[in-house]
């Protein structure tokens, strides 16, 4: 049974790093004005993401009934990053969320008993134009990710994936990026934070790369493809003692979701609408990022290493118990 509803988190304890987007997408109701007597047959599952192109893969699979077909009544519930989700997930609000990979080893790091359970999406692999870039304005004087040291750049949160493959990126490029001060701004309001000299460069994430190209802003640097052409950036996540029956069940209608997705950009674009507040101009010009159906764990492993390397990791994560 198809159920979308937007869900306000307050008062959330700072259990994890936030996850990897923001979004400002529109309310649209949580009631079910479906058909309520199929829903008996069905188990309710409730799923917390963060309504932007990455998700759209299970919005989709929604859409297409792979979660009825695998008898779950399906809810989705947003939020704007894994800070929110995470605690709804340990609390028992949800049964899967959505996070970026890197805030979901920091909370394993910090003891929560959780583990990612479906792959949900990566990078395009393209240094040249991906689903994630660093920002900045054309007459800044920053052309290369070196440059960004000593600058000021947005993230919507810090302390996770994004700056930890800015930071990356810049050393290989010859800077030091530890000279360089990261500042919270959710993404919709980083392009008129960079704009208004607020800071000198942005983190952002499809629609948002678009929107800034549109405005006249240059990207310096597609991270997330020159840290690695495979990098996944985010996941679905469970409880470590989730129910083995309703896991099995998730995971294959996320993966046929995934599939379609994959498979199906002008579909992916079209959900997106339903969704989302973005204009139906940029949505067709947008980069999308890949669905994998699996995880790819030497990107996982070198994001580890490197977030142990600037602090954000205290150890290693238990790989083998962690993914899928």
């Amino acid at each position: 049974m198809k159920k979308a509803g937007f869900f306000a988190l307050a008062a959330i304890t700072a259990l994890v790093l936030s996850g990897c987007t923001d979004s400002d997408a529109p309310a649209d109701g949580g009631a079910d004005d479906g058909d309520s007597g199929s829903s008996a047959e069905l188990t309710p599952v409730t799923v917390g993401v963060i309504p932007i192109a990455d998700t759209a893969a299970i919005y989709l699979g929604d859409d297409q009934g792979f979660f009825e077909d695998e008898g779950l009544d399906l809810t989705i519930e947003t939020a704007t990053g894994g800070a929110a989700i995470v605690p709804a997930v340990v609390s028992g609000d949800y049964q899967f969320g959505f996070s970026n990979t890197l805030s979901l080893m920091v909370a394993a790091d910090q003891g929560l008993d959780i583990k990612m359970v479906s792959s949900a999406v990566a990078t395009t692999g393209d240094t040249s134009k991906d689903m994630g870039a660093v920002i900045t304005k054309a007459d800044s004087g920053i052309s290369s990710p070196a440059d960004l040291a000593g600058k000021t750049v947005s993230s919507n949160s810090v302390g996770n994936i994004n700056d930890t493959v800015v930071r990356t990126v810049v050393d290989e490029a010859g800077g030091d990026s530890s000279t360089i001060e990261f500042v919270e701004v959710p993404f919709p309001d980083a392009i008129a934070a960079v704009e208004n000299d607020q800071v000198d460069a942005a983190f952002v994430v499809e629609p948002f790369i678009t929107s800034a190209l549109d405005a006249g802003l240059e990207v310096v640097s597609y991270a997330y493809a020159e840290f690695d052409p495979k990098l996944d950036i985010a996941a679905y996540f469970a409880l470590g003692d989730v129910d083995p029956d309703l896991l099995e069940k998730f995971q294959t209608a996320m993966t046929k979701s995934l599939e379609y997705a994959d498979a199906n950009p002008d579909a992916v674009r079209e959900i997106m609408a339903t969704y989302t507040k973005t204009d139906p101009a940029v949505l067709a010009e947008i980069t999308l990022p890949k669905y994998p159906t699996e995880m790819d764990r030497a990107s996982i492993e070198k994001l580890a290493a490197a977030a142990q390397e600037y602090g954000v990791l205290k150890a290693e994560p238990d790989f083998d118990n962690l993914l899928p």
